[in-house]
């Protein structure tokens, strides 16, 4: 068994964006990373943890990789899960549940099986209480089993890191945080020129711009999964937060949609994360937005995709009217623009440059389309 002080870390994201998020990574000062499918792994310790689940803007998920051994059939399997140090990761208190991955190069293949054994392992000889779902769990173990090998990995987020804990109110479709920021970051946005969204929804992009603009802590306003583990030190935590420095922002956000509901929702939304002084929202339709005054910056905008065959001729000419205001009216302007679909992408005649590979999002392959200036 290996359980060391410094260990594998796993940063999950979307299929698709682990280049970009490899690029805040690194930029964050994290140790040995490497991109890798799925996400990112880096190598440290508890505080690179934390600091991961407080900071990191693109991750969605912070796995810490916490011990493996060699298991060939379900009776070895039970022993050594038994044998496990589950005092050094789990307290006693939290709900727990184990997921299990495994594929037919092992001889354990049959991933329910697995789940019993370690369950009853970390119930019968530690204590824990197992949660029936995985919706009732305060502690997630995942476990791969891959060429008779069982790694066991901690979820340390708990709830999805895209749950900034601020967002309350969406419109249909939303664009999750994590997605929203690394999608900022492809179109080489750093916080300092303003950024317009003309299909706002609920706010997502601007709000998550104008965070980044004031270099604002991403996980501030929530809780995490690793405050209910052994290893949790609740002053090395707090550091992390003291040390942390916030910085005025002189850009302005904008934010339209011809939806009033939702510009109510972006509204409150902004309020709650603490940039509203920064954000205006305003209830227009694609064809009434104005360029707004001052320095040119970035447009970005998530427009609908996935509309039902008989709809798609609507969508072209949405795409076609966005396009012509870009071309008429955001001259020195950059565009970013998320679908699914590149004939709609070619319907708004804009000088889109090469793209890169699809990005899983909600059952769909999408891609970031993007200008230089126009």
């Amino acid at each position: 068994m290996t359980c060391t002080p410094e260990f594998e870390i796993f940063l999950a994201t979307s299929p698709g964006l682990e280049a970009l998020l490899l690029e805040e990574v690194e930029a964050a000062g994290f140790n040995r990373a490497e991109e890798t499918r799925g996400g990112v792994t880096i190598w440290g310790d508890w505080n690179e943890v934390w600091r991961a689940n407080l900071t990191l803007r693109g991750a969605s998920k912070v796995l810490a990789r916490i011990g493996e051994f060699r298991a060939f059939h379900l009776a070895q399997l039970d022993k050594r899960a038994r044998k496990f140090p589950w005092g050094d990761i789990l307290t006693s208190g939290p709900v727990v549940k184990v997921e299990v991955v495994t594929n037919r190069k092992s001889k354990i293949y049959h991933a329910g099986a697995a789940i019993q054994r370690i369950e009853r392992a970390i119930s019968e000889e530690f204590g824990s209480k197992i949660a029936e779902s995985m919706e009732e769990a305060e502690i997630v173990i995942k476990t791969r089993i891959d060429d008779n090998n069982v790694r066991f990995s901690v979820d340390t987020s708990g709830a999805g890191l895209h749950k900034r804990g601020h967002k309350q109110a969406m419109g249909k479709a939303p664009m999750r945080e994590t997605m929203a920021s690394l999608f900022l970051r492809g179109c080489q946005y750093n916080g300092n020129e303003p950024v317009l969204d003309p299909m706002c929804g609920s706010g997502t992009f601007l709000i998550e711009a104008a965070e980044i603009s004031r270099n604002m802590m991403a996980g501030r306003a929530r809780e995490f999964a690793f405050e209910k583990l052994a290893s949790y030190d609740a002053r090395a935590v707090q550091k992390i937060r003291d040390d942390w420095t916030p910085r005025e922002s002189t850009q302005h956000f904008y934010g339209s949609d011809r939806n009033v509901n939702v510009i109510g929702f972006s509204n409150a939304n902004a309020q709650r994360a603490g940039v509203s002084d920064i954000c205006t929202f305003t209830p227009v339709p694609i064809t009434s937005i104005s360029r707004p005054d001052g320095p040119a910056g970035l447009v970005i905008v998530n427009p609908p995709y996935g509309a039902r065959i008989g709809k798609k001729k609507d969508l072209f000419a949405l795409y076609g009217a966005f396009g012509h205001v870009m071309r008429e009216h955001f001259k020195g302007w950059r565009i970013g623009m998320i679908t699914a679909d590149t004939q709609l992408a070619s319907a708004t005649k804009l000088p889109w440059l090469p793209t890169d590979a699809p990005v899983a999002h909600g059952g769909l392959k999408v891609k970031l389309f993007r200008t230089d200036v126009l």
